[in-house]
């Protein structure tokens, strides 16, 4: 499930993005889930599995298998997506490829049956009955309450991108032949029950998607059928594959990802560039330019020079109070979901609360959903160029595009460097008080200025922190393409 592109299907994408639509029940059930933290969350997800114990003994590592008897846990996993919520969606406006994929598994290869343009349901339900097909439809959190609830949790859990697919396969089928991703998986059983088995990774922790041939994945390393309410996780790389037992109703499952090209090796790629960039302006040798026709032939003395290159970054990074900018942390917060709220929107970014004097006590509301960041600025009037702190946020992220490509604005606010210290201690403290921010003047403790030229001439912009609201509520101008 990519970050920045829309779910891969072999039919045309057609069609606006629809509008946010919600498909619930008049009265759901209850959750037994805990919304109180994303610690919490996770903690209830994985129950009765300690999270501890997750993530020393399965996390990345082996599938874990978590079977329930509980009627209650099941019907509430059966809200989360029904087959027959298709029926509703379909009436508002959802096109093959992009929303819907219909698909089967013949002689171990993926048939895609997509039609073109918009999904009509009579037709949908046509090829699911008579042809056997599975119906894939992409990102349901788009639409469905209680997984932008969960996903919105799981996001602040792990600090990555969570995605989700829902698989609907009638009985005696299977929709996709066997196959690994690139992301960890968790599995929900929603409805029905459906025949998995798993098998040796052949790339271990892998860094994209494949299918694999039967004769080359050898014998099942597990073989089990999830029932409602049932909960499975396997790591990326873990060979897969699964179908719906004959004579029993259709199956419905939830897959819900997480961890895409987010290992130490992505990271490491995401930071060394701002690495060099701050050292070659201190070092000239970093300036210097390389050896005439070194891109004709290279010598065993290059690599030894990149080695000692290597090196002084390596010493440099050491010393760094402030990793240089993260692209990482920008495109999480410019993707994810905005924050569950139920009320009206307007008021998560909107100021509002009387101006905080030096006694005031000030908070940052959605902590989970602000990301700090040092990176380079140039003003475009002038050529001085230094580094600034970058606050980025996700409180005016669009809900209904999330994890479908399509291109995303950044929102937030970025300030002088000598600002870093004053946002660290909102970032970090559950309450603060004005008077006790480290910024030199009293004025800039009430009043943290930003200069933003929006469209149509300047626009000045007071950072007021408010007392009886947050940081959350002002940081809502998008960032123009200068913050690049």
């Amino acid at each position: 499930m990519p970050k920045k592109a829309r779910p891969a299907g072999d039919g045309k994408e057609q069609g606006p993005v629809p509008k946010q639509v919600k498909v619930e029940a008049a009265c759901g059930p209850s959750s037994p889930l805990n919304f109180d933290s994303p610690s919490g969350l996770f903690e209830s997800f994985i129950s009765p599995i300690k999270t501890e114990t997750f993530f020393k003994e399965f996390w990345e590592q082996k599938p874990l298998l978590i079977q329930r008897d509980d009627p209650a846990l099941a019907t509430y996993y059966q809200s989360l997506f029904r087959l027959s919520d298709l029926k509703s969606l379909c009436s508002w406006g959802i096109y093959y490829g992009r929303d819907v994929n219909v698909c089967r598994c013949v002689h171990g290869k993926k048939k895609v049956l997509n039609k073109d343009g918009r999904v009509h349901f009579l037709q949908l339900r046509q090829d699911f009955d008579q042809k056997r097909a599975t119906i894939q439809f992409h990102q349901p959190q788009r639409f469905k309450d209680e997984l932008w609830r969960i996903q919105e949790k799981l996001e602040c859990y792990f600090g990555s991108l969570v995605g989700s697919n829902v698989y609907i396969t009638p009985a005696g089928a299977q929709g996709l032949p066997p196959h690994y991703d690139d992301v960890e998986v968790f599995i929900l059983q929603l409805e029905g029950e459906k025949h998995w088995r798993l098998y040796q990774p052949t790339v271990p922790l892998a860094r994209e998607y494949s299918v694999e041939a039967e004769d080359r994945i050898g014998r099942p390393t597990h073989e089990f059928t999830l029932k409602p309410g049932d909960l499975l996780y396997f790591p990326r790389g873990t060979i897969h594959q699964a179908d719906t037992p004959e004579g029993l109703a259709h199956s419905t499952h939830v897959t819900i990802s997480t961890y895409q090209s987010s290992s130490w090796g992505d990271f490491l790629l995401d930071t060394i560039s701002g690495l060099v960039f701050d050292t070659a302006k201190a070092d000239v040798a970093l300036r210097a330019g390389i050896p005439r026709q070194l891109l004709l032939a290279e010598s065993i003395a290059v690599a030894t020079r990149l080695s000692g290159f290597l090196r002084m970054l390596a010493d440099r990074l050491e010393g760094t109070k402030e990793l240089p900018s993260a692209d990482m942390k920008k495109d999480f917060a410019m993707n994810r979901l905005p924050p569950y709220y139920m009320g009206d929107r307007a008021k998560l970014v909107a100021p509002g609360g009387q101006l905080p004097g030096l006694d005031s006590t000030v908070r940052l509301q959605f902590r989970d959903h602000v990301v700090l960041t040092v990176g380079p600025y140039q003003d475009p009037s002038d050529e001085t160029r230094g580094e600034m702190v970058y606050v980025y946020h996700s409180l005016r992220n669009r809900r209904d595009t999330h994890m479908m490509g399509n291109e995303t604005e950044s929102y937030g606010l970025r300030f002088p460097l000598s600002y870093m210290d004053a946002l660290k201690q909102i970032w970090n403290s559950s309450a603060i008080s004005v008077k006790d921010l480290k910024l030199t003047t009293d004025e800039e403790k009430q009043n943290l200025g930003f200069f933003y030229p929006g469209g149509g001439g300047g626009l000045e912009f007071k950072m007021n922190i408010q007392g009886h609201n947050t940081l959350a509520f002002v940081i809502g101008l998008p960032l123009t393409s200068r913050t690049s």
